[in-house]
């Protein structure tokens, strides 16, 4: 369901959360929380619309008893819920657009640190960034070693240590369950995919964690 708080007594009754921001349409909310029972799942989005649909599906398994760990919130990354502060394991960001995206790298520094006072101490934040030159996001880079360099300058900066950067796998974008992931995919034949990756959207993968 979309709820506009989320209770400490519904964060209690799990194992740990993760809250994946910019969730769009959800879809990758619904999937993890099915692989991954005994955590709490949170779609957060400032667009109540988009996650509608799997807001409506989440309602109806929980009251079939199944997918009972997902939840909607409507939220910005700039304006964030005090309960959701702190309490996340892993923060997700995956292909990010607009403010969010200008936020993970350093146009927007109150997006950033939204993103990092939702992460619990000792958790992780995971980011699949493809910005493009074409997107027309002034000051954003575009290039793999810029949005590495800015996006590790902006979180580091805000006390968080980098664990990995690098350019995203074909296994990695899949996986990531965004729609719009499927966008950078191209089938390869009747069960492969490839990466449609070029010289102007690249996706890269950077994990940090809070000390």
């Amino acid at each position: 369901m979309i709820r506009s708080v989320v209770g400490r007594e519904i964060v209690a009754g799990h194992e740990r959360v993760t809250i994946d921001v910019g969730t769009g349409d959800g879809r990758a909310v619904l999937a993890l929380a099915a692989r991954e029972p005994m955590a709490l799942l949170i779609g957060l989005d400032a667009n109540a619309a988009s996650m509608a649909e799997s807001s409506r599906r989440a309602a109806r398994a929980a009251r079939n008893g199944a997918l009972g760990n997902a939840l909607f919130v409507v939220a910005s990354a700039a304006d964030l819920p005090a309960e959701l502060r702190g309490i996340a394991s892993l923060v997700t960001v995956r292909f990010p657009w607009g403010s969010l995206l200008r936020g993970c790298l350093g146009a927007d520094t109150w997006v950033a640190a939204g993103l990092v006072s939702l992460i619990a101490r000792g958790g992780s934040l995971e980011l699949l960034l493809a910005p493009a030159h074409r997107d027309n996001l002034l000051g954003v880079p575009a290039e793999p070693d810029e949005v590495v360099a800015v996006a590790t300058a902006t979180f580091g900066g805000a006390g968080l240590v980098l664990l990995e950067a690098r350019e995203a796998t074909t296994g990695e974008v899949l996986a990531s369950g965004s729609s719009w992931a499927r966008r950078l995919l191209g089938r390869t034949g009747r069960t492969g995919w490839a990466c449609r990756a070029s010289a102007e959207r690249r996706p890269v993968l950077i994990r940090f964690r809070s000390p």
